[in-house]
């Protein structure tokens, strides 16, 4: 792997000062449907970037070929200055460092909340267990889950469970989070308690890229909302300008008919 210190990446990509994360003409296809078309998006070093868009236009497929979960068929996708996309590229360290988290929850229902946390430090970072079951503690308590640290997932709403898949994620200490559509299988009232946990996670500084259809926190929360429209990102900018004056025609049918339903 090259020096990440080095101004030019593999394939000769120029690494921006100060960006975490950098996608360079990112294309995705399956099969004969092109889901991703040409993506250029950096993200800098603590900066909250928002996915918007319908179903369907890549949100969830550009955080998956992020985290690698999906390769990309054509672009740059630069961590640090280094592109991590390179074929051949073991990826399970550069999982480490990206974490992600799904729409569901995916915790281990034979575990308890602390073991399900610990797991991942233990496995594969090689803490001992005393010290990830510690430091999975400290986690769930910040994280309002101190009076649920023993119990297993079937005894938890689906909003403490959501919070669990988060803790697992920081066990890992990443330095990037993706979240897709983190509230969209919870009931309306646990969204809040998911969302609080996001604003503590801007405050600490963390990066982040967010998919969601959540408006008025995107636009709470975000540094930058990103319009996604068939595979492309069609318009990008300040929350306020994005959601208050779209310049994309697209855009602003998107937004109207999100205003309808009620959602911002």
């Amino acid at each position: 792997m090259s020096d990440p210190l080095d101004p030019i990446a593999p394939g000769g990509f120029i690494a921006q000062a100060g960006v975490k994360l950098d996608l360079i003409g990112v294309r995705k296809a399956f099969g004969d449907t092109q889901v991703l078309r040409g993506i250029d998006l950096s993200v800098a070093h603590g900066e909250v970037i928002t996915l918007i868009g319908a179903s369907g236009s890549g949100k969830s497929t550009l955080l998956r070929c992020a985290n690698l979960l999906e390769p990309i068929d054509d672009g740059a996708i630069l961590l640090d200055g280094v592109d991590i996309a390179e074929p051949g590229l073991d990826p399970d360290p550069i999982r480490r460092r990206i974490g992600m988290i799904f729409q569901s929850f995916n915790l281990f229902p034979h575990m308890s909340v602390v073991d399900n946390v610990a797991i991942g430090p233990r496995k594969v970072l090689g803490v001992a267990k005393s010290e990830a079951r510690s430091q999975a503690r400290e986690l769930l308590v910040r994280l309002g889950l101190a009076d649920r640290i023993d119990a297993y997932p079937d005894q938890l709403s689906g909003g403490q469970q959501q919070r669990v898949a988060i803790a697992r994620s920081l066990a890992m200490q990443p330095e990037v989070m993706l979240l897709d559509e983190i509230t969209s299988a919870l009931d309306p009232e646990l969204v809040g308690e998911v969302l609080d946990v996001v604003r503590d996670l801007k405050a600490g500084g963390m990066t982040m890229l967010f998919a969601t259809h959540e408006m008025a926190f995107a636009r709470e929360i975000s540094d930058r909302v990103c319009f996604l429209h068939q595979g492309q990102i069609l318009e990008q900018g300040p929350p306020d300008r994005l959601f208050g004056a779209p310049t994309e025609e697209r855009t602003r049918v998107f937004l109207q008919r999100v205003i309808d339903a009620g959602r911002l």
